[in-house]
């Protein structure tokens, strides 16, 4: 269900990001090896990368591997900072492109690899939790987890810190539902995500991190994040990891 990756090092091609690897994201979009009952993840993807301070975003509703233009394009676009995400949309949610993520806010990018079981019975909670951010578009998706970035983009407004805000939003919607809530957030300068339910790596090297749902390649820098952990990682900082 889903796959997302998250890079923050040295400025790099999104075409390297996001298609060398023997496991690369897109080869997860149709031979992923550790979702939760998926076997393609085709209904959209979306990438997110910093431009000179902003946050920057591609998306559509198809399958990466059907789109040529954009493996074209990634090649010419540098980032230090990026977030990009597949999709298996969820029963009963549309296959739109307002529900491919990265979710954008300002500076922050959000990713939600997961399902907010009986969305139906606590979604009018979530959204009074999250608050009136109307001027953001994408909290307003036809999706579940759209008024879960609406939550983080308001515990970062109140002044959490990245990984805080995420780790806010696992607890109140834990206290409210079962689910799959790996959540995954940049702000251009650190990451952060959490693992609650799906399985995310982490790797360090060469300056760089790396957070992703699935190793890209062979390497053993690759480290599995225990299931129910928060993820920080800043380029001075390092990746720290801590129990939610």
């Amino acid at each position: 269900m889903c796959r997302h990756l998250g890079y923050l090092g040295p400025e790099r091609t999104l075409h390297s990001l996001i298609y060398e690897g023997e496991h690369s994201l897109e080869t997860q979009s149709y031979a992923p090896r550790m979702t939760q009952g998926a076997i393609l993840n085709a209904d959209g993807y979306g990438v997110g990368w910093y431009q000179d301070g902003a946050a920057v975003r591609f998306r559509r509703a198809q399958p990466i591997w059907t789109d040529q233009s954009f493996r074209e394009v990634a090649g010419a676009v540098r980032a230090s900072c990026a977030v990009a995400a597949l999709r298996s949309a969820t029963v009963g949610f549309p296959v739109d492109e307002s529900c491919a993520q990265p979710f954008r806010a300002g500076r922050w990018l959000f990713s939600h690899n997961g399902k907010v079981e009986g969305y139906g019975g606590v979604e009018s909670k979530l959204r009074e939790l999250a608050g009136d951010i109307a001027e953001v578009p994408d909290a307003r998706a036809p999706v579940d987890s759209a008024p879960l970035f609406a939550l983080a983009v308001r515990n970062w407004r109140e002044g959490a810190a990245l990984g805080e805000g995420l780790a806010a939003v696992v607890s109140a919607i834990t206290a409210l539902a079962p689910g799959r809530y790996n959540l995954l957030a940049s702000d251009g300068t650190s990451l952060a995500a959490t693992t609650w339910g799906d399985s995310l790596f982490v790797r360090e090297g060469g300056d760089a991190v790396q957070i992703a749902s699935e190793p890209l390649d062979g390497d053993p820098a690759w480290r599995r994040v225990p299931d129910r952990s928060l993820v920080t990682a800043g380029l001075a900082t390092g990746v720290r990891i801590s129990r939610l």
